[in-house]
Order: C-alpha cells, then sequence, then structure tokens
C-alpha cells in the first residue's frame, strides 16, 4: 500500500496573528464598525513586530474583513449598501425574494449544525450560550437583538471549522442582517417570537453539546422553518 506523506510547514508567525484577528472577527468579538486597537499595541499585546501585524492586517484587508482610513485607524467593515455585495447583486438580477433566501439558509445552516456537532469545541460552545445571553439583553435594552443573533449562527458556522462555509456565512448575514435589516423587524418586534427563538437557539446548542448531528439538523431545521413561516404568513405577525 502506497501512502503519500506530506511534510510538515511550520506555521508563520504572521498566519497565527492572521488567524486570531479574523476569528475575533467570525465570532462577533470584533463587531462591524467597531474600531480596532492600534498597530502598536496589537504588537505589544500579541508580543510580535508591527510588520508582522501589518502583514496580517493588510490580508484581512484584501478579504474585505476590515478597512483602513486615513487618520481614523482600523476598523472591521461594516454592511455598506452603497457598495452592494455580490449576494446583493445576485438577489436583485435574480429577481429572488427572502424565500429564496432562507431556502439558501436552510441548506447551508442545517449542514452547518451538522458539522459543528462533530467538530465543535469548548470554545465554539461557550460563543453560541453567549450569544444567547447576549440577545437576551439586547432584547431587555430595547435593542432588535439582531447582532446577538448574527454572532449565534456565525458562531455555529465557525465550529464546522471549514474555513470557506466560515466565509460564506459571514457575507450571507452581512446582507440578511445589516442589507435588508428593515425586512426584519417584524419577526423580531414580538415578544413571542423572541422568546421561540431562543428556545430553537438552546435547542441547537444543546443538540451539538450532546454530538448528535442529526438532531442538530433537525434543530435548525426547526428554527429556520419557524423563520420561514413567519415570513410566508403561517404565523401570525400580530399574535
Amino acid at each position: 500500500m502506497t501512502i503519500t506523506i506530506k511534510p510538515i510547514k511550520p506555521k508563520r508567525i504572521s498566519d497565527q496573528v492572521f488567524d486570531q484577528i479574523r476569528e475575533l472577527i467570525y465570532r462577533g468579538k470584533l463587531k462591524p464598525g467597531e474600531k480596532m486597537m492600534p498597530e502598536r499595541e496589537l504588537a505589544e499585546a500579541m508580543k510580535v513586530s508591527r510588520t508582522t501585524i501589518r502583514d496580517a492586517v493588510q490580508r484581512l484587508v484584501v478579504m474585505g474583513l476590515i478597512i483602513q482610513k486615513q487618520g481614523q485607524g482600523t476598523f472591521v467593515k461594516s454592511y455598506d449598501s452603497d457598495t452592494q455585495s455580490p449576494l446583493a447583486k445576485a438577489m436583485q438580477t435574480q429577481d429572488a425574494s427572502i424565500d429564496d433566501l432562507l431556502e439558501v439558509r436552510m441548506g447551508l445552516e442545517c449542514n452547518a449544525a451538522a458539522l459543528a456537532a462533530m467538530r465543535a469545541d469548548e470554545q465554539d460552545i461557550n460563543a453560541m450560550e453567549h450569544s444567547i445571553e447576549e440577545m437576551k439583553k439586547e432584547i431587555a435594552s430595547g435593542r432588535l437583538g439582531t447582532e446577538a443573533d448574527t454572532s449565534f449562527h456565525m458562531a455555529v458556522s465557525y465550529a464546522t471549522k471549514n474555513s470557506l462555509h466560515i466565509l460564506i456565512m459571514r457575507n450571507f448575514y452581512d446582507y440578511l442582517f445589516y442589507g435588508i435589516k428593515e425586512n426584519l423587524a417584524g419577526l423580531y418586534e414580538n415578544m413571542d417570537n423572541i422568546d421561540i427563538i431562543i428556545s430553537q437557539h438552546n435547542d441547537i446548542v444543546n443538540a451539538i453539546k450532546g454530538r448528535d448531528s442529526n438532531k442538530s439538523y433537525i434543530a435548525m431545521k426547526n428554527h429556520i422553518t419557524f423563520v420561514m413561516d413567519f415570513f410566508s404568513g403561517k404565523i401570525d405577525s400580530k399574535r
């Protein structure tokens, strides 16, 4: 039997810096529009050179995750309605509806939950549970809770350990929760809906913690089906 063995390549320091900052963005620890630490402070905190920080930051800029503003600093990139994403353009050219969007979300996120059940580590689980608590706080303070909701679903996506899936979901949620936020307002303004969504999020986390891919898939499917039913009118928006 012939076995192909690949040499182990040491990971560059700039790659480690890149991975850490990217993870903070994907997990929602660094939020859209938030200003990042100055280059010098980042270098001191990570105990690396400023050149290493600069290299990692430039890669994040190219990815579209952060943006540098002359004389102001470096910021996590916010959704810009004036600069349409490929997803936004596709929605328009294909005359796609929010139902179409949710059908795509169904496929992406149910599979993500199933994979998360196999791959999630303790940090992933903590991030999901933290997002649920943050959603409760957002609602209690009079906000819609969409930012914490985004963080929850990104935490599930991050737990897949699939970098391509995570990037796709990042772009997807930028459009879903920032580009068409007004479409979602009705769902989050009803406290009965919020209670159901939080309960469904807990079901998803518990299934992932139980390492049951099938239950995780079903729990996510139930959640997204609920959202689809709301927009299709099967659930009374005024109840």
